[in-house]
């Protein structure tokens, strides 16, 4: 099983490529309509907001000149790029460390071009809602009036842009041909209908983030424009607002080859080349810092900047502050962060935020816009560091800057919850929960089974969650400020569970919220009891197998004939062999797995042959297993044999009828390589 674990951790680690996923559980939470428990008492800590320094450019380069540089080594991340922007113009750009470690080529924030990842779907988002200016994209009709193709529906409801935009379209997570770096670029409409992902929730209902669902965003934009993407994205988007070394070309153009920052997926190892993002519109921007800087002065002023404007400011507002009553309610948890159109929000000290990060193997970046101070903060770094550094550096960086620069412009007054009522609710949150980014037809669901989210209860009836982890590595402590409602200690985070019928039914926190919930566990796919039963069923059939030639050997140095023979002896060796079956099987899953976690040209399908062939081996090693085992038990039970080996029969039956059930449930007998 551990290689299993092992195997998992590397699907999510890719997964956090070209977005904000699991491993990125280092930020922040918020809360739910306030459920009919007894009403809490509340308390208020009245405190001073502090005096904040002027954002000048003289202050902001003092302030990093002391925090970048120490940052990237304590991390070793070799270079990054930060870009503040402010009442219209770049305050400051700056380059730090390296963009090629081995050369020790200095970062130029003017020239060298980082890759942004999934901040490249706001240039999509963009381009979207100028086609929605345009009468051309109606954001509330099936997307299927715009495409050469079909998105099936889900119980009868189609997938509409404004849902796209929202990550509230159901799909699950797709992550074959995400990233790689020896084949071309898949042209846009050949990629989106060799993927169609399955739509696992109604649309609008459950927040889920997917690349998928902004690439076929991004070729709408292309079908109903007439132009080609990256063609439109030139004229229309980085063209006007003068973004000369931005593009979304993959590989470079002649004109940008050699200014590209080296991108490291692990510290200390070589550079795998330059990412090709199968879903370009999701994450296939190449920028410099300074370009980056002109893209947030553009929004932050409504869609102009000198004079050109890419949206109006209707069509600004409508995208960075989306009308809530176009959201299905039951989308958001209570008063947390939400998606606005292609934006979210990641407000901070009582001030309104939006922004986006990005990830892609060897680049983790980050925007924020501070919408009502004319102020916006973006960075960029080429590797992920040590132990996720990278993670822990942007989320500091934006707090710390927005901490000294943007503080609370009022005292923060938190109510709290008695004590013996934050211990029941903590009870009530007390489980294993699901992520709703994930992948649920394909035998990658297996894997995010295993990562499951576990949430606890502490000695002193505090709420737990393992996985939401602090910048010094350990989990964050919460109290609750209301009801089913935590606020971090010492922190920015709020975490919130949406309450139905007095018990907590899903939740989130601020970071993850606008794109990702957690809901229970369904009983049949609980972690909390289907890993020690894999655990244990693997251990008989361990046994079972080992048994066999131990036993052949000691007969043997004794010269001892079996005590059974005939059909029972047949039948005994069959259900050892079909123990033996099963662990290899296991065995051959494992190793495939991990070799296709950890090469993104087998991810980009140089497995599938591997991948069809483990799946049919599963069909006939799961078929011999069970019906030799049944067979075992069969004669076992009807020959008189003692407790001890009937017992043992039913053991090796059932420890076969799991890994039987596993593989149904999480589609490792689903013959496709689709996933």
């Amino acid at each position: 099983m551990q290689a299993f674990k092992g195997a998992a951790v590397a699907v999510f680690a890719l997964l956090a490529g070209l977005g904000s996923t699991q491993a990125q559980t280092r930020q922040e939470t918020a809360p739910p309509p306030a459920a009919k428990a007894a009403r809490p008492s509340v308390v208020t800590a009245p405190a001073s907001p502090p005096v904040a320094p002027a954002l000048t450019k003289a202050d902001v380069d003092l302030w990093l000149d002391g925090y970048m540089p120490y940052a990237l080594r304590t991390g070793d991340i070799p270079g990054a790029v930060v870009t503040v922007v402010k009442d219209g113009q770049i305050l400051t750009t700056r380059g730090f460390g390296y963009a090629d470690r081995d050369k020790k080529t200095p970062v130029d924030p003017y020239k060298t071009l980082f890759r942004p990842g999934s901040i490249s779907k706001l240039f999509t988002w963009t381009a979207v809602m100028q086609q929605v200016e345009a009468g051309k994209i109606d954001l509330d009709a099936d997307v299927n009036r715009y495409l050469d193709f079909k998105i099936p529906p889900r119980n009868g409801k189609p997938v509409t842009t404004r849902q796209l935009m929202t990550h509230t379209a159901g799909f699950e997570e797709v992550v074959k041909a995400l990233i790689y770096y020896d084949k071309p670029e898949p042209a846009l409409g050949d990629y989106l209908k060799n993927h169609v992902p399955k739509r696992i929730f109604d649309p609008g209902v459950t927040p889920a983030y997917s690349n998928y669902g902004t690439a076929l965003a991004a070729y709408i934009v292309e079908r109903v424009s007439g132009e080609p993407f990256n063609a439109y994205l030139e004229r229309h988007v980085m063209g006007p607002l003068k973004m000369a070394d931005t593009t979304f070309r993959q590989p470079l153009p002649a004109s940008l080859a050699g200014h590209d920052a080296t991108g490291y997926d692990k510290p200390g190892k070589p550079s795998k080349g330059f990412e090709i993002v199968g879903p370009a519109p999701a994450g296939a921007a190449s920028s410099t810092g300074a370009d980056m800087g002109r893209f947030m002065i553009a929004h932050l002023q409504g869609g102009e900047l000198d004079g050109q404007r890419i949206l109006s400011p209707e069509t600004a507002r409508m995208m960075h502050d989306s009308p809530v009553d176009k959201v299905d309610p039951r989308s958001l948890i209570g008063s947390l962060d939400r998606m606005e159109l292609g934006f979210f929000q990641t407000s901070i000290n009582g001030r309104n935020v939006i922004g986006h990060l990005g990830d892609t193997e060897g680049f983790h970046s980050s925007l924020h816009l501070f919408m009502n101070d004319g102020v916006g903060l973006y960075l960029s770094l080429n590797s992920g560091g040590r132990e996720g550094a990278a993670g822990v550096l942007r989320t500091a960086l934006f707090r710390d800057f927005s901490d000294r620069y943007l503080p609370a412009t009022s005292a923060l007054a938190d109510g709290r919850v008695d004590a013996k009522t934050a211990a029941e609710h903590a009870k009530a949150m007390a489980g294993t929960w699901v992520v709703s980014r994930r992948a649920d037809s394909t035998f990658l669901a297996l894997f995010y089974a295993l990562g499951q989210t576990k949430v606890a209860v502490g000695p002193k009836g505090e709420l737990i969650v393992p996985s939401l982890l602090g910048p010094n590595g350990r989990p964050k402590d919460w109290i609750e400020i209301a009801p089913y409602v935590w606020r971090e200690v010492g922190g920015h985070d709020r975490l919130a569970a949406q309450v139905v019928n007095g018990k907590p039914v899903r939740w989130s926190w601020d970071f993850g919220s606008p794109f990702m919930v957690f809901d229970r566990a369904p009983a049949g796919q609980d972690a909390a009891w289907l890993l020690p039963a894999v655990v244990a069923s693997l251990l008989v059939l361990i046994l079972t197998f080992f048994y066999w030639p131990v036993v052949a050997l000691v007969r043997r140095r004794y010269k001892a004939a079996p005590d059974i023979s005939g059909k029972a002896l047949t039948a005994s060796r069959a259900a050892r062999a079909g123990a033996g079956l099963l662990l290899a099987l296991i065995v051959g899953w494992g190793v495939g797995i991990a070799k296709l976690t950890s090469s993104p040209a087998a991810m980009a399908g140089g497995m599938d042959g591997v991948l069809m062939l483990l799946q049919g081996l599963t069909w006939v090693a799961l078929a011999l297993a069970v019906l030799t085992a049944g067979w075992n038990l069969w004669l076992t039970w009807t020959d008189g044999r003692g407790w001890a080996r009937k017992l043992w029969s039913v053991l090796i039956l059932l420890a076969s009828l799991l890994l039987l059930y596993v593989a149904a449930t999480f589609h490792l007998l689903a013959m496709s390589v689709h996933y």
